[in-house]
């Protein structure tokens, strides 16, 4: 069958690995148990041993594994970020996804063969800052923020000629991928550095009268009231004093998914759709995974486009959905 569009789908273990290549993923990107992938967190990830055995599972049903090396390394200690890069190629990687220019440089110039994807975490979001990397380093794709609309995805893909991977489904932050450091100052632990956004160990939860207050460290996110969904205390998505008001930043948290839009973000050259949630569980992916694959051979077959399915919502970030930036007002 023609593929509509490529289906890259999340794993942070290798139990959750295998549950999406049998649900139909077309890739699968993971990263290492340390901190040069920015879903760092406990009991997450991949050893070596995990790695290996996950691309030969994954490579032997036609599905490939490209592996997120998308931290910023500390000065002086580059010896992480190099070892990731040296493993994922001798596991055989189809692709590593690469932020820092250091370290692009080091795939570059050690792995030639090895295709480099640019972060979501990079930030690249111009013409002319996507034709640097690809000229420099020679990316073969970009992992585009979640801050474009399907207009500005369009232009950036005419005016590149590269491969183009947006977010399709999952979590939706305010903030732009990479340069987002809330986190960093309430726990110490940076999500550009440490791969930890909001560490499980800092986030609290206490009742306060008839209201569930939550905090991240010292500080409130935000305060609940008892029939009230309590999102888990991410800085970007919490309510704050405005002019004596308490308000999110855009919007209450929500979930992205643009399966309304496919037909568009093909339309506007999109090579493949990214699903979030490395951090989430097997039954997750396997629900999201089996839901895109569906939509996407039945788009392939000249389907009329389907309305979302009911499963999808009921494991969407507040129960509830949102397009994003892809076709936003406030922007």
């Amino acid at each position: 069958m023609t593929r509509y569009l490529e289906l890259v789908c999340p794993a942070g273990t290798l139990a959750a690995l295998r549950v999406a290549v049998d649900a139909g993923a077309d890739t699968v990107y993971c990263g290492f148990q340390d901190c040069t992938n920015a879903r760092n967190y406990p009991g997450l990830n991949f050893t070596r041993e995990d790695l290996h055995a996950g691309i030969s599972y994954a490579h032997a049903r036609g599905c490939r594994v490209f592996v997120a090396v998308n931290t910023f390394p500390r000065a002086g200690d580059l010896g992480p970020w190099q070892r990731a890069i040296d493993d994922a190629a001798s596991c055989d990687a189809d692709a590593v996804i690469l932020a820092d220019l250091g370290v692009l440089d080091y795939a570059a110039r050690r792995h030639p063969n090895l295709r480099r994807h640019l972060s979501v975490q990079a930030a690249a979001a111009s013409p002319l800052g996507i034709r640097f990397y690809r000229d420099i380093f020679g990316i073969s794709r970009v992992v585009l923020p979640r801050v474009l609309s399907v207009e500005e995805v369009t232009s950036l893909i005419g005016q590149t000629g590269i491969e183009a991977e947006v977010f399709a489904f999952g979590s939706l932050g305010t903030m732009v991928e990479g340069r987002c450091f809330l986190s960093s100052y309430m726990t110490g632990r940076s999500p550009s550095s440490d791969g930890v956004c909001a560490p499980a160990e800092c986030a609290s939860y206490h009742e306060n009268g008839d209201r569930l207050v939550s905090r991240l460290g010292e500080v409130m996110i935000n305060r609940f009231a008892r029939d009230e969904p309590a999102a888990y205390p991410t800085p970007c998505k919490g309510r704050f004093l405005v002019h004596g008001r308490p308000s999110y930043l855009f919007e209450e948290p929500t979930g992205l998914n643009v399966i309304p839009l496919l037909a568009e973000l093909k339309a506007a050259g999109v090579t493949a759709l990214k699903i979030e949630g490395r951090q989430r569980s097997r039954t997750y992916v396997a629900t999201v995974v089996t839901a895109f694959r569906h939509i996407l051979d039945a788009l392939a077959e000249g389907a009329p486009p389907a309305p979302i399915p009911a499963v999808l919502r009921a494991v969407a970030e507040g129960g509830r959905e949102t397009f994003g930036a892809y076709a936003k007002g406030w922007r």
